[in-house]
């Protein structure tokens, strides 16, 4: 089989490394600002940050987004992402695994990540185009290729238009995603890349079945950017300038989270597209969601030599910021004040949506 997807992941991390990848959408999470609560009356002991998500405890609201795999020496970034969240009791996406379905002596860079993180929460991942296009046992190949916990499907209908090589016909999904669900024997997460994802999605998937979401909304890594870049370097000016003319596309992540959590009060949300600190994390979920997922930070600092270290300061600092609002725990966090100003405030009134106040 053609394994041409593989050098176009080891391209996406080059280019993810190296240039600037991000925006120019803000998550606008820029618009939500926490209280400061100098009398918490707390010792930072007494506080956990500990919560359940997809029927795994995680030490802290945190998960680390599908990345990598399916590339020569990508096994290496996953196994110590599987190294780390085992240690630290975390959760862990690996990234699209189509290159590891269509060319089999690549499984292994996926599959690493069970091998050292037999107790933590692994979630596998599929785009759009290839779940339209696999048959159920395709499908479950994917999922049971690392054991997970529930597969995301990445709706990276953005990327696939701009990109090179991509997908261009996205009909039948619905269709397929209703019989899937019915049968998985793990959940199915709907995972958008960047773009983030509305209410109206977020109902029509509802009613297909599927109760978890990862919103991966505006402001983070720019997908449209990536491609825009592999594209210049390709010398296809056509996707440089579709790709250009879609930079300030999508839904910011602040407001993909209230939009979910109003279509869907009881779903499992994932805040991510754009957290880059502690402070992002406490926002997310202070907005709605259940955890947040960072990639881009996690794999910079992987390539620093600092994970462990980046990621237990990362901790501590969640750990400290519900201190500093009175919180002992997540869902006391999620009682607490704040304060939302534009333009998050104003697309939250047009939208009809509800955050707690």
């Amino acid at each position: 089989m053609n394994c041409s997807n593989a050098d176009r992941k080891l391209e996406h991390i080059e280019i993810s490394l190296k240039e600037d990848v991000e925006g120019p959408l803000t998550t606008w999470l820029e618009c939500v600002h926490l209280i400061h609560n100098a009398v918490p009356e707390l010792n930072i002991s007494e506080v956990d940050t500990s919560v359940t998500f997809l029927g795994k405890k995680l030490s802290a609201p945190l998960i680390i987004s599908g990345m990598t795999g399916g590339a020569p020496s990508t096994e290496k970034i996953n196994a110590e992402l599987a190294k780390v969240v085992e240690a630290l009791g975390l959760g862990l996406g690996v990234g699209s695994q189509r290159s590891a379905i269509e060319c089999e002596h690549l499984k292994h860079t996926f599959n690493v990540v069970r091998s050292y993180a037999p107790k933590s929460l692994v979630i596998a991942n599929i785009g759009i185009y290839e779940f339209i296009k696999y048959d159920l046992g395709m499908i479950e190949k994917v999922v049971n290729m690392v054991e997970a916990d529930a597969l995301a499907v990445h709706l990276n209908v953005v990327q696939e238009l701009t990109q090179p090589e991509g997908s261009h016909d996205f009909r039948g999904f619905l269709n397929k995603l209703k019989e899937v669900s019915r049968v998985l024997p793990v959940p199915i997460i709907i995972k958008e890349v960047g773009f983030g994802l509305s209410k109206d999605v977020a109902s029509v998937i509802g009613g297909a079945g599927v109760n978890y979401f990862d919103v991966a909304g505006a402001g983070g890594t720019n997908w449209a950017k990536i491609e825009l870049l592999r594209a210049r370097r390709k010398g296809d000016r056509i996707k440089e300038y579709m790709a250009l003319e879609l930079l300030r596309w999508g839904i910011p992540t602040a407001a993909s989270i209230v939009e979910v959590r109003t279509a869907l009060p009881s779903a499992g949300i994932i805040a991510s597209g754009g957290i880059r600190g502690a402070l992002d994390v406490v926002k997310s979920i202070r907005l709605g969601a259940d955890v947040a997922g960072m990639a881009l930070p996690i794999l910079k600092a992987y390539y620093r030599g600092e994970l462990m270290e980046y990621l237990r300061g990362l901790i501590n600092s969640i750990k400290a910021i519900l201190l500093l609002t009175g919180s002992r725990n997540v869902n006391e966090l999620k009682t607490k004040p704040v304060v939302i100003y534009d333009p998050l405030r104003t697309w939250i009134i047009q939208r009809n949506l509800k955050v707690i106040m």
